[in-house]
């Protein structure tokens, strides 16, 4: 006792003190912040699983069944991660009316908001893709432009055109044109594999490529046509196929019209 009676009359006993009482508080008051934030977020997930569950059943539950375990025209979703469902509903793919013809792209029939929320529902089934965020999606200082339009044309160029135009595919499908497409949504086709797209997995082409790919087609988009009408981007032979078309038709046209005339 006596000893630490001399300790407390020490010149830096009350500084240390006043630091640790400080350090204490501090440390106190990061795990009661974190425990909050935590407890917030889970509300906050809890939330928009219940809201997506709550649109789900009012627009998808009729085709996808009510637990989302697939019916005779659609699928079970129980697995297919947020990705999924942010790329069918996001780019209005999904929900649709007829199921026997392919989805197109039009104008989503819900907003930002419950796109999400109807993702987090279906994620909470079963582990899935999940929506790639900003820290995934780095393909401008990550992405190589030039790889990534090697690994195009050797992995998407046969459906999708060389330029990325889309292109016809058997029995009625089509591979739609990517110049609408925004990097989120070329991440998550290639990870899920929609519509008759294969799934490319990390083994088949890895995320750093994913960007590279990304990266080529971001260029596309911006690329403007110098040349005038682009005619689907398959260089000038088409344009110039279709001036000697024209061109002669016309002048044909115009022969036998004299030729007409002169009788």
């Amino acid at each position: 006792m006596k000893r630490l009676s001399r300790y407390r009359r020490h010149r830096f006993a009350g500084p240390v003190l006043l630091v640790f009482a400080l350090f204490m508080i501090g440390t106190t008051f990061s795990v009661a912040s974190a425990n909050t934030r935590l407890a917030a977020s889970v509300m906050s997930r809890t939330a928009a699983i219940d809201e997506g569950r709550q649109i789900f059943l009012k627009g998808c539950s009729s085709c996808h069944g009510l637990n989302a375990e697939g019916g005779k025209i659609a699928p079970s979703l129980i697995g297919v991660g947020a990705a999924a469902v942010d790329f069918q509903v996001g780019t209005g793919r999904m929900p649709m009316a007829d199921m026997s013809v392919q989805a197109a792209r039009k104008k989503p029939a819900y907003n930002p908001d419950q796109v999400a929320a109807l993702a987090a529902y279906v994620a909470s089934l079963a582990p899935g893709p999940a929506i790639p965020d900003q820290q995934v999606l780095y393909y401008e200082r990550d992405g190589s432009t030039a790889q990534g339009g090697e690994l195009f044309r050797t992995n998407c160029a046969m459906c999708h055109n060389f330029a990325g135009q889309g292109g016809a595919l058997s029995r009625g499908k089509y591979a739609p044109t990517l110049m609408k497409a925004t990097p989120t949504q070329i991440y998550e086709a290639m990870i899920t594999g929609p519509q008759s797209m294969p799934k490319f997995g990390d083994k088949i082409i890895t995320p750093s490529e994913k960007l590279d790919i990304i990266k080529w087609i971001k260029a596309a988009q911006n690329e403007p046509s110098l040349g005038g009408a682009s005619m689907g981007r398959v260089g000038p032979v088409t344009e110039g196929l279709l001036g000697w078309i024209l061109g002669l038709g016309l002048l044909v046209g115009i022969a036998v019209w004299l030729a007409t005339k002169a009788r």
